[in-house]
């Protein structure tokens, strides 16, 4: 197997500070998307057969992924930047060494259903951040399905898991809306006896929905009011595919949202996907009052694309509708610094889920604005921000990112349009899911550097 390595030549580890700049301006291609570049890695490694990524991004994640596929028994090798081969063999064996999964939550959690179907034994491990968060939300329905596993104390990595090609469906209702759990039921249900169906009574991410046709698995999706009902019928053997990643919503949500705190400001990020599980964001900012523009740009791998641009301007404080949390979770630390420059409070609820991330991210996404001279409110699954307004974010603080990628990007992105620089204890973790980060706000115009 062939690694590529994201080395982007300003991201280094330790700390960097964000500077006050007068604007931003310019047009980036929006990177590619770290969910929809686990799901094509672990679909094609299913598969029986040669596929080909295009774009894939190249993270320290999905690397993480790529390297754990190979070791379950496909040929993974990269052609170029962004395109890969993956060679499936349509069985995994158990693999020779644990599979080492890094910081990523998406990978680790997928991988776990999708091994779940054979017959096999892998011990998964990551990085001190991921061993601190739970696995028991997806061990526990694979539990039921047939998978044996045995966890470290709170149900954590390292994980010992047992697969069997016997599983039973299973009809199930996560007690806590979490795409990566639903993915992994349905992931572990390619190989049941029979149908496997997930019930959400407030959808995620629907990717490996869209995606599993692509590669030829029988798998349905259908609208339950705000939720969603997805079925997976076991026993088919996927076929290879062709496939091209579509731009990242998420990562697009950075240097577009530093255009809107950042004074005389224009930004336009193109090829960037509206998956509407994964849109909530835009949606709120123009309930905020943002000055955004969208135009068609086509799709990929089923994904619809627009190219995005944002002016600077004045926002105000609006309460997020609970229901919308479940597509935006990932841009909830970015939210709160938007509404840190806004007119007004911004209320967020249901955010009990930001618990249980890469960092506690709603008690560290409080404590970046406090660092930072805003006022807030924090519950146990909310958070109010009272914005500076034409007052200005102070600024001026160090922040603390709990090896948090969304959290340093965040910190970072407020910097830019805040009275006083903004620092951030370490930002070895953004290449885990944003390699091009720091070379695509340089070329925006922000000052970003060592400090």
């Amino acid at each position: 197997m062939t690694h590529a390595t994201p080395t982007p030549s300003s991201a280094a580890n330790g700390p960097k500070t964000a500077r006050p700049v007068n604007a931003l301006k310019g047009r980036l291609q929006a990177a590619a998307d770290k969910s929809c570049s686990h799901r094509a890695l672990i679909f094609s490694a299913l598969a029986e057969g040669q596929s080909r990524i295009e774009g894939l991004l190249e993270s320290e994640d999905v690397l993480a992924t790529a390297g754990a596929v190979a070791a379950l028994g496909a040929k993974v090798e990269r052609e170029g930047p962004g395109a890969w081969r993956v060679i499936g063999q349509g069985r995994w064996p158990s693999p020779a060494q644990p599979l080492d999964l890094g910081n990523s939550g998406t990978g680790v959690r997928l991988l776990m259903g999708a091994a779940s179907r054979f017959d096999l034994k892998a011990e998964f491990v990551g990085d001190e951040s991921l061993s601190s968060r739970p696995m028991a939300r997806v061990l526990d329905p694979l539990a039921r399905m047939g998978v044996k596993s045995q966890a470290s104390d709170g149900g954590r990595l390292p994980v010992t898991l047992r697969g069997s090609n016997h599983l039973d469906p299973i009809d199930y209702t996560p007690p806590v809306a979490s795409a990566q759990v639903k993915s992994a039921i349905l992931l572990a249900g390619l190989g049941a006896q029979g149908e496997t169906i997930v019930r959400e009574p407030r959808a995620t991410r629907d990717h490996t929905e869209i995606m599993a046709p692509v590669y030829g698995a029988d798998m349905s999706v259908e609208r339950e009011g705000a939720g969603l009902i997805a079925r997976v019928r076991g026993g088919k053997t996927l076929t290879p595919a062709n496939v091209s990643i579509p731009g990242d919503p998420s990562s697009a949500a950075f240097p577009l949202t530093a255009a809107l705190v950042t004074s005389d400001s224009e930004v336009t990020i193109t090829g960037v996907m509206t998956n509407p599980a994964r849109f909530g964001l835009y949606q709120v900012l123009k309930m905020m009052g943002a000055d955004i523009g969208m135009t068609s740009a086509g799709e990929r791998c089923g994904e619809q694309l627009v190219d995005i641009r944002v002016k600077s301007g004045a926002l105000k404080g609006v309460e997020v509708p609970a229901e919308i949390a479940p597509s935006m979770i990932d841009e909830y630390p970015i939210l709160s610094v938007i509404a840190a420059f806004a007119d007004g409070v911004t209320v967020m609820k249901g955010l009990a889920e930001l618990r249980a991330k890469e960092s506690d991210r709603l008690a560290a996404s409080a404590a970046l604005l406090e660092a930072n001279g805003v006022k807030i409110e924090l519950g146990e699954d909310s958070l109010s921000v009272h914005g500076c307004g034409k007052d200005g974010v102070p600024g001026g603080g160090r922040v603390k990112t709990h090896h948090d990628h969304r959290l340093a990007m965040s910190a970072l992105i407020m910097g830019c349009g805040a009275q006083a620089p903004v620092g951030v204890d370490d930002v070895s973790m953004i290449a885990t899911s944003y390699p091009d980060f720091f070379d695509h706000m340089a070329a925006l115009g922000a000052e970003i550097s060592a400090g």
